[in-house]
């Protein structure tokens, strides 16, 4: 008999395939049709993704789209009200996992305010399995990175609010956990360390660290997540990398042109035939053309109508994607309620 099993999987709500799954590891963290409802609201709507060991996953969406709730859900905080959740940290699936392999930075940060820097780091170090002489040098090596080091023995509460936010963060891995679940790890931060943690979960997940954050800074895990879960209203969009994100969305590139005068919209979009054309700074046009369209082609139609003085390419946003997605996905059940003869 083979050791193939069967597995459904979602590339899109509406599109689902079972396929034979080969044998081999399970991921780290399996998340199936998961639901959680809150008195007459459904919070998250049959959620399902993997994670697999050693990647930076990430939860993407606006408020109130279910990211939150899921991390509760995968710390155990809240139990699902439907679907599954398994850990296979040592390579067997489990429905709950040793808390002290995990490491949870949650939403609403919390620290004791009048505790030194290093005893509270020490602390809670030692409740995740370590001895206190480790905590206190895993503690002080933490600190050093961040800067902090001639901070330890100050009281939580004469830090800034940013240092505040990097003693949790050092709090949340200082027992190296085998996954690192952060709830919005970048608020709180200034654009200079929102790029530190940036670096520090890259660096996490090269040491070998699984990392699942929830964010809508969505700059920042364009640059920091393999593979990423859009939200919306507790439902899932779309789940892939940024390639497959992008390939899913049909999204091209994004042509900005600078004119000596910018000519009228309509007709620069009849002209070009480009997917979309938005108006950027006075005198600039942004063009989103097919990823293997040649900028040449978008430029000698534009030069019949002006002169062009500037011109720049880059990639289709990751927000842009999710904008789009979520168009996609409403014009989808729209088409799905009007098949079911829904008024």
């Amino acid at each position: 008999m083979s050791d193939a099993r069967a597995e459904v999987i979602m590339v899109r709500p509406d599109e689902r395939a079972v396929v034979a799954v080969p044998p081999g590891p399970p991921p780290l963290v399996r998340v199936r049709r998961v639901v959680k409802r809150f008195t007459g609201v459904t919070a998250v709507d049959e959620v399902s993704f993997d994670v697999h060991r050693g990647e930076a996953f990430a939860l993407l969406g606006p408020n109130g789209a279910g990211k939150s709730t899921l991390v509760r859900m995968l710390c155990g905080i809240l139990l699902p009200d439907e679907g599954r959740i398994t850990y296979a940290i040592d390579g067997e699936e489990r429905p709950r996992v040793d808390p002290r392999r995990i490491g949870y930075l949650p939403e609403d940060r919390g620290l004791y305010p009048d505790a030194p820097v290093l005893r509270t780091i020490t602390y809670l170090g030692t409740l995740r399995g370590l001895t206190r002489d480790d905590a206190a040098a895993r503690g002080e090596r933490w600190l050093a990175r961040f800067g902090l080091s001639d901070r330890a023995d100050s009281r939580i509460d004469s830090l800034s609010k940013g240092n505040q936010q990097k003693v949790q963060f050092i709090a949340t891995v200082v027992h190296d956990p085998a996954v690192a679940i952060l709830d919005e790890p970048f608020s709180g931060f200034d654009p200079v360390n929102q790029d530190l943690v940036v670096q520090l979960i890259r660096e996490l997940r090269t040491e070998g660290m699984t990392v699942i954050l929830s964010a809508h800074h969505m700059d920042l895990v364009e640059v920091t997540a393999d593979r990423i879960l859009l939200l919306h209203q507790g439902r899932e969009i779309l789940e892939g990398t940024l390639g497959q994100i992008r390939a899913a969305t049909s999204a091209g590139r994004n042509v900005r042109v600078t004119f000596d005068v910018a000519p009228d919209l309509a007709a620069a979009r009849a002209a070009t035939g480009a997917i979309a054309v938005e108006p950027g700074a006075p005198g600039v046009l942004v063009f989103e053309i097919a990823t293997g369209e040649a900028v040449g082609a978008l430029l000698r139609a534009l030069t019949e109508l002006a002169t062009v003085t500037d011109v720049t390419t880059a990639e289709v946003s990751l927000r842009d994607l999710y904008l789009r997605a979520v168009d996609d996905a409403g014009e989808r059940e729209e088409s799905a309620m009007a098949g079911a003869g829904h008024p």
